[in-house]
């Protein structure tokens, strides 16, 4: 048994903007442990190319940003998280500042920065890096945590379950005061799992891309932190939403690179091998529309004409503009054999964003008291049925604030004796083919039942398909020791559960759930909010 000692750390899992921005508001005031199951330096964040949304210039207003993020998402974002948000929007972009972000600089622009536009959005109000937004944001926190004496990086550490009261052994668990207490963790290079006592638990672990075949996320998005939540008893909303990002590079060689929306931004266009555009059809906005709307487009056009992938093409921006405000494209493309200067670039939809997750309010507080969820893992309303353009680094850095405060609010909780990980009943696996041939079953069968476009039929199969993936999962979790492989696939099962119920629920097209049984949008209409049985209990 462990105590969990009156100065336990909080253990932030997840090495991204979110569990970043939450260990630096913490870590002058209590001790931190960040958790990444691979390199620190993989992380969604460091993907992201856009940029983030800061309301800063003269012609843009709160209220113009909370109109955008309401038309994007459909009728189901929260107005109240929205506001709250883009209120904050101006001080999150200045701490970054504050932080060595070496944002794109314009000396006329608010701050000194140069703001571009993305779809969706009625004004320019995108601080950005070039094209690499992500990763220079990522860098520079990721260097400033290194250096704080409070902070402790575990690389390759992947966190199993959440230690919550029905491990532990306290009067108080018994009068109905539930908690996380802490999270047994994998040290994956010593192959041991440890008990690690925690004084908060924060899920920082981005989103659930890697259920589906094709994604622009990278390999780390495993749904691990909504499925650790749902599987400890918390509330999971809105999973039915999966953001297909319209325009990933299409190419053998590259699978996850994903083409900026700011491409469309300043003006490229998205057209058919004979050189037709084609977004006049879809939208009065042609590329300019919310990223669903472009991604069912594109998605009509190659099915009715057969296509593999569609153009987007930027020539007619020069190449002098394309290598300064698109470098990493410009080079990556190039490295490839498309010179986007002179070439169109081949384009298809992938998934990119899980606008659901684990139920938090607006300090990322989830169900149980301890346990706190921030960034992509959780669900604050502010993307309804689908996600506007930069609005998602900017929910990591407001609310990774907020859920730092909260956390040093809280009373510490007495110590309390945590169980060890018990392995005395399991054995080494035998065959590492189980995990990965049900690994690409699970994938395919999302990618081709629970997609752009759905059915009922397509999403009754997949549920009877889950079932028994699960339950040769779980036969395998019980029988041999963990990997990191075999606890993704666990959690990806849990998240490929909670997209598919979800889905069934929603009986409209509406945002990024669009079935073909209800092609119509209601006239009114709520969060898909899924309850675990062990909640009810």
């Amino acid at each position: 048994m462990t105590a969990a000692p009156q100065d336990a750390p909080v253990v932030i899992i997840g090495a991204g903007l979110a569990g970043l921005t939450v260990a630096l508001h913490l870590a002058d005031s209590v001790p931190v442990v960040i958790l990444a199951k691979r390199e620190l330096t993989e992380a969604a964040t460091a993907w992201a190319q856009g940029g983030i949304v800061g309301v800063l210039g003269s012609d843009d207003s709160i209220e113009s940003h909370v109109r955008d993020t309401q038309d994007a998402g459909a009728g189901l974002v929260d107005e109240a998280a929205a506001r709250f948000i883009a209120e904050r929007s101006a001080a999150a972009v200045g701490w970054l500042v504050e932080q060595g972000v070496p944002f794109t600089p314009d000396d006329s622009g608010p701050m000194g920065l140069h703001l571009t536009r993305e779809g969706g959005h009625a004004v320019r109000r995108i601080a950005h890096a070039a094209d690499a937004t992500g990763k220079a944001i990522h860098d520079q926190l990721l260097a400033v945590a290194r250096r704080h004496p409070n902070i402790t990086l575990r690389e390759r550490w992947m966190a199993l379950d959440l230690i919550t009261s029905r491990h532990v052994q306290r009067e108080d668990v018994d009068k109905g005061v539930p908690r996380v207490y802490g999270v047994y963790a994998l040290d994956i290079d010593a192959q041991r799992v440890e008990t690690l006592a925690a004084r908060a638990v924060v899920l920082a672990t981005g989103g659930a891309g890697k259920v589906y075949r094709y994604t622009t996320n990278p390999d780390t998005s495993t749904g691990d932190g909504i499925a650790m939540a749902w599987r400890a008893g918390c509330r999971v909303a809105n999973m039915e939403f999966i953001q297909f990002h319209p325009t990933c590079l299409y190419h053998p060689q590259e699978r996850s690179f994903l083409i900026t929306e700011a491409l469309r931004g300043e003006g490229g266009h998205l057209k058919l091998p004979d050189g037709t555009r084609f977004m006049a059809a879809h939208d009065e906005r042609m590329e300019l529309a919310p990223r669903d709307i472009v991604a069912r487009a594109i998605d009509f056009e190659m099915k009715k004409h057969g296509l593999d992938h569609v153009w987007l093409d930027a020539t007619h921006l020069g190449e002098a503009f394309l290598i300064e405000h698109f470098p990493t494209i410009h080079a990556r493309c190039l490295k490839l054999g498309i010179d986007i200067a002179r070439q169109p670039i081949p384009v298809v939809p992938a998934v990119h964003f899980t606008c659901g997750g684990a139920v938090t309010d607006l300090s990322g507080r989830c169900d149980l008291p301890g346990l706190y969820a921030v960034g992509e893992t959780g669900y604050t309303g502010l993307h309804g049925a689908n996600r506007l353009a930069s609005n998602s680094l900017l929910e990591c850095v407001v609310l990774g604030q907020t859920c730092a405060a909260d956390i040093l609010d809280q009373a510490v909780q007495e110590a309390a004796p945590l169980p060890a990980w018990d392995e005395s009943q399991v054995e080494n696996a035998d065959e590492q083919v189980v995990i990965a041939h049900n690994w690409d079953e699970l994938r395919l069968l999302m990618w081709n039942y629970v997609g752009i476009v759905r059915t009922t039929k397509r999403l009754e199969r997949a549920l009877h398909r889950i079932a028994l993936l699960r339950s040769e999962i779980d036969d395998y979790y019980a029988n041999f020791r963990v990997t990191r492989d075999l606890l993704e696939l666990r959690n990806l099962v849990d998240c490929a559960e909670l997209i598919v119920r979800s889905a069934l629920m929603r009986h409209e097209s509406r945002g990024l759930h669009y079935s073909r049984d209800y092609p119509q949008t209601l006239p009114v209409s709520f969060p898909t909010v899924l309850i675990s049985e062990r909640r009810r209990r």
